[in-house]
């Protein structure tokens, strides 16, 4: 009887160490984005579960994923990738289906299923925010005062250098709407070989000037430190850099291109269970609220906006810096993800191609 006792107090002191032991790897873009991740989910649901959270960063966290899943040594639980890189990754069969059914009501029992945005929940993946690339400047730095998308590409009424990112996506749309073309009707003329040689026509009349980022926190650090005088950039970081760190930069709305980022689990995470609890947990009504209050990314579910208050200095009411705020969104532009799906690759050898020249 003793011996019995004691296999069954070793089993469950084993399994309450497996529990404790128990982690989950979440990849991220690093900088202020990843810790409103660390503060509104990471350590909330190590407090609840007990399980641990690393959470590591990469320029791009879809990149890693297809070389992980194909050489068969997958380190990535969770990783938060763009819309058109989940569809794309979903599509290719490297990623794990996500079943919606799982995901928590809202507070008043709206199903998970009708209080996400519309597109916000895929088959492979869940989204958290909804987050834009904007253009910003440093008025320290320029004289008079941008406001349209127009002025990003204007050296000579702005003069200066320009911070933009080294890919194809935002950036050919930003240039075709500073060239005139209506938001409604940018992936319409994208679609055309004229359209596309249009597109960089206007990147050749800044392609001198033009200083290329690859990481979400080189923006506010490239406008701070004066080498360029405006910069492409994601609006979250900016309104951390301007907010949190004081900065003088400013975020001209004109021309943004809204997007979603989501939650994804590379096919053969090693620890697929607390994943899929990670995201169902990261993604409540609560949590999504509380990450609007570290970072100006508008929550995907709708029940969370009406509990997004001030930023973490209790002062900075976050509504009228969320990308999808009404004063925000007249000449907004929603990415098409279906049509980066499809041309990315193109587009984008196309584009290195402009770079090498």
């Amino acid at each position: 009887m003793k011996l019995k006792t004691a296999l069954m107090a070793t089993a469950l002191t084993s399994a309450a160490y497996a529990a404790q032991a128990q982690e989950v790897t979440v990849m991220s873009w690093g900088g202020a984005y990843t810790k409103s991740q660390v503060e509104a989910y990471h350590k909330p649901f190590t407090a609840e579960t007990g399980i641990r959270v690393n959470s590591v960063d990469a320029d791009n966290p879809a990149t890693p994923i297809k070389a992980q899943v194909e050489a068969g040594n997958v380190s990535i639980d969770v990783a938060d990738v763009e819309f058109s890189d989940a569809v794309r990754l979903c599509d290719e069969g490297l990623l794990e289906p996500i079943d919606v059914s799982m995901l928590p009501d809202a507070p008043d029992g709206t199903p998970a299923t009708e209080d996400f945005i519309e597109g916000a929940l895929q088959d492979c993946a869940v989204a958290s925010i909804v987050w834009s690339t904007v253009y910003a400047y440093n008025s320290s730095n320029v004289d008079g005062t941008p406001t349209t998308i127009a002025d990003f590409f204007d050296t000579e009424k702005f003069p200066g250098k320009r911070g933009v990112r080294k890919s194809a996506k935002a950036t050919l749309e930003m240039a075709l709407m500073a060239d005139g073309v209506p938001a409604g009707e940018v992936y319409e003329v994208l679609e055309t070989d004229e359209g596309i040689d249009r597109a960089f026509a206007v990147l050749d009349t800044i392609k001198d000037d033009i200083v290329w980022w690859e990481a979400g926190a080189q923006p506010p650090q490239l406008l701070a430190d004066g080498e360029v005088v405006m910069s492409t950039a994601y609006n979250g970081r900016i309104f951390n850099a301007a907010v949190a760190e004081g900065q003088p930069l400013e975020i001209v709305w004109d021309g943004q291109i809204l997007d979603f980022d989501l939650f994804v689990v590379p096919k053969g995470a090693p620890n697929k269970d607390a994943a899929m609890q990670f995201i169902a947990f990261s993604t409540d009504t609560q949590r999504l609220a509380d990450q609007a209050s570290w970072i100006s990314y508008g929550p995907a579910r709708m029940s969370s906006g009406e509990l997004v208050g001030t930023f973490m200095d209790g002062e900075t009411e976050m509504a009228t810096h969320m990308p999808t705020a009404e004063a925000n969104m007249g000449n907004a532009l929603v990415n098409n993800f279906e049509f980066w799906v499809d041309m990315d690759a193109e587009l984008n050898e196309r584009f290195n191609s402009w770079l090498a020249q």
